[in-house]
């Protein structure tokens, strides 16, 4: 009931202030939350994207006066032209209560020392982190505008005990301290806080990163900078996501059908955030594809919806290669699993009107042997009954990445 009395209360502003939603919603508000799904129609990425083409710089869905906002975010643009987003001081605030519990739930508190390797442009996840920590009272030292290896000695110097990057840069930088002769047993760091790529869930690159960085605990957590910070990483179950379902509605949907599916069931999750009243969404189709566990308590206690796997893939970043549906964080599980493996590149082409991959792989130099691309292509076959070729490349060939990473190409 308190999820449907916030919604009640975040719909009776939207009319007739937010244009963008006034023409989606009837004019009686809803009485259940079944009446909430039957009546309000799904938001898309291109709705919204269009709707900033045709009332720029913003967009209409803002409930309040240009002068009531006082933060600018915008998305990383990794499917299009990034989409901006106005926050009010108060919509900030609640977002700065969601990301206070991803840091409860990591047990950060005020003794701790967080170091965030972001370049801290105008992407939400930065800022809003930045923001929550300081707000909890903890020492935040930003890492913008830093090469890798200055990043390292800044937290090593200061003794830095939590760090917040992407899955990709945690590796990273322990492949710099180790080029560089920077000593990570010296470092502090107890928890690695992840996001922006499906890692942190991965149990082979959960693994990977804790290794490297001498048993610090990975966790993992999600959101969108249309939506918000949106989950935490289970305390009891590492490979869980729950939705912060006080600040949240979630839907996991059958991305054909638009229909509701059996918990346990893969499907896309549609978000509706419930305190971001000045640009709010509603039934946000995410394009991420999760499965949600049965309704219950958890093993940590919580009853917020459970997320087994966190975040699997996106419904368009899915391949079907000869009849197998493969998703990055398959690839990536297979890969991180193998050992080796500093980085690597999936090349995705067409034969026949058919999907083919292949993947060039940089070995590490300390822990590869000759036998690495020969063992991973067995272990893909295994994984996924399909053939892929797998090409060792020269150390240093392929790029590295700070924020999302970009690995699967067209060619």
């Amino acid at each position: 009931m308190q999820q449907l009395a916030k919604l009640q209360a975040l719909l009776a502003q939207l009319r007739p202030a937010n244009r963008f939603y006034t023409s989606k919603l009837s004019a009686a508000i809803p009485a259940s939350l079944e009446e909430f799904y039957e009546t309000v129609p799904f938001t898309t990425k291109q709705e919204l994207a269009l709707d900033q083409q045709l009332h720029p710089p913003f967009g209409s869905n803002l409930t309040y006066p240009l002068h009531h906002y006082s933060r600018f975010s915008q998305t990383s643009g990794t499917s299009g032209k990034p989409m901006r987003w106005l926050d009010t001081t108060v919509s900030w605030n609640w977002m700065l209560d969601n990301w206070t519990c991803v840091f409860e739930r990591a047990e950060v508190t005020v003794e701790d020392r967080v170091f965030f390797a972001f370049s801290f442009g105008p992407f939400l996840g930065f800022w809003v982190a930045f923001d929550a920590a300081s707000r909890m009272g903890c020492l935040c030292m930003p890492g913008g505008g830093m090469p890798t290896a200055a990043r390292l000695a800044v937290m090593i110097d200061t003794g830095a005990t939590v760090l917040c990057c992407t899955p990709t840069y945690a590796i990273h930088m322990a492949e710099v301290a180790a080029r560089e002769g920077i000593d990570l047993t010296r470092s502090k760091v107890r928890h690695v806080i992840v996001a922006g790529e499906p890692g942190g869930s991965i149990p082979s690159t959960r693994r990977r990163i804790e290794e490297l960085w001498n048993g610090a605990r990975v966790v993992d957590h999600h959101g969108l900078t249309e939506v918000g910070p949106v989950s935490y990483g289970c305390p009891a179950r590492r490979d869980v996501l729950h939705i912060i379902e006080s600040s949240y509605i979630a839907e996991v949907i059958d991305s054909e059908t638009g229909m509701h599916v059996p918990r346990g069931t893969q499907g896309e999750l549609v978000l509706t955030n419930l305190g971001r009243h000045g640009s709010p969404l509603l039934r946000y189709r995410t394009g991420d594809l999760v499965v949600a566990d049965p309704a219950g308590p958890c093993a940590c206690g919580t009853t917020d919806m459970a997320l087994a796997g966190g975040i699997l893939g996106r419904a368009d970043d899915m391949v079907v290669v000869r009849g197998v549906n493969v998703y990055p964080g398959a690839i990536e599980e297979v890969l991180r699993g193998a050992g080796g493996v500093a980085e690597y590149r999936v090349r995705v082409s067409q034969l026949e009107g058919m999907h083919q991959l292949s993947i060039e792989v940089e070995a590490d130099p300390t822990t590869a042997d000759a036998a690495l691309a020969h063992r991973i292509e067995a272990r893909l076959r295994d994984a996924l009954s399909l053939r892929i070729p797998v090409t060792l490349v020269d150390v240093g060939l392929l790029p590295r990445f700070e924020m999302k990473a970009r690995r699967w190409m067209k060619a």
